[in-house]
């Protein structure tokens, strides 16, 4: 009888178990899903951290720290940094590369693009609703946010965006892959870092919305690349 039940166990996980496993990392990679694993394992530690309001010390420490640079000229382009993670500014460009990918019959891209915007959105309002983690008071903000503080939507929605631009243009243009993910990763970084930098986010929010965009970014390539292998153009 036992016999029969480890019979039973293998071949359930031989027909319906490692299929999906070696398509999901045959869809990502090997170092894809480490990534993934490791960076759900942050955030995860992040958020039971948050929600029992453990106060980091570095949060305090590092804004202060940073607040001693400001000047007129760094506010001034850290301001023009982080309206490219204004709504204002992706909503434009989000419809402008949805209506191009649909335009040009990339229907099942532009599907998934859809799905990341929609899904970003839900996910940075429902978390802050969530988590109610008050924003930093620490001097006189140049700005006003009046939304929750975790995760850091600029981050995570940047994240999303440009990093989903980025693969898709690496898709059809693979020579120049490493600049699009580079350019991708720049301007990520350099949003969430203005964040700080104008203290209207801790160190937590932004790492917490880099970590969330980055697994939400990894669930909807993993979704184009499961439905349309890579080559494929429409």
């Amino acid at each position: 009888m036992f016999k029969d039940f480890l019979r039973s166990l293998k071949q359930f996980w031989l027909r319906r178990i490692y299929p999906s496993i070696e398509s999901l990392v045959a869809a990502i990679g090997t170092v894809g899903l480490i990534s993934c694993l490791l960076v759900l394992w942050l955030v995860a530690y992040l958020s039971d951290e948050i929600l029992e309001r453990e106060n980091f010390a570095f949060n305090t420490s590092f804004l202060n720290w940073l607040h001693q640079y400001t000047n007129p000229t760094l506010d001034r382009l850290m301001l023009g940094i982080t309206h490219l993670g204004d709504p204002p500014i992706v909503m434009p460009i989000f419809i402008t590369v949805l209506i191009i990918l649909w335009l040009r019959q990339y229907r099942q891209e532009a599907q998934i693009f859809l799905i990341a915007g929609i899904g970003a959105t839900i996910l940075n309002n429902a978390l802050k609703l969530y988590f109610r983690n008050p924003r930093p008071a620490l001097w006189t903000r140049i700005i006003t946010e009046t939304s929750y503080s975790f995760p850091s939507g600029h981050a995570l929605g940047s994240i999303v965006l440009y990093g989903m631009i980025a693969f898709l243009l690496a898709r059809h243009f693979p020579r120049y892959a490493g600049w699009f993910y580079a350019a991708a990763g720049v301007l990520t970084g350099a949003i969430g870092f203005s964040r700080l930098y104008l203290g209207v986010h801790w160190v937590t929010d932004v790492i917490g919305g880099w970590g969330m965009g980055f697994l939400w970014l990894m669930i909807c390539v993993t979704m184009l690349r499961l439905k349309q292998p890579t080559g494929a153009s429409k």
